[in-house]
């Protein structure tokens, strides 16, 4: 069996981030695929904004404009 790869809270808040984006690119007309398509297709762009402190919605209204 595979060991379990545990993850740094810093990871686990960027993936904690990167759903709350998911959920503001949704609610502005994406389906959850095209959502999760688009954050996997530019995740250093996401990585980028999480870091200079961007909110998820911000970080969202960003991806769509």
């Amino acid at each position: 069996m595979a060991k379990k790869e545990e993850l740094d809270e810093e990871t686990l808040a960027f993936i904690q981030w990167c759903i709350e984006v998911e959920q503001f690119l949704v609610a502005g007309g994406a389906t959850v695929k095209q959502a999760q398509d688009h954050i996997e297709e530019q995740v250093e762009w996401f990585a980028d904004q999480f870091y200079e402190g961007l909110t998820p919605e911000e970080a969202a209204k960003e991806a769509l404009a």
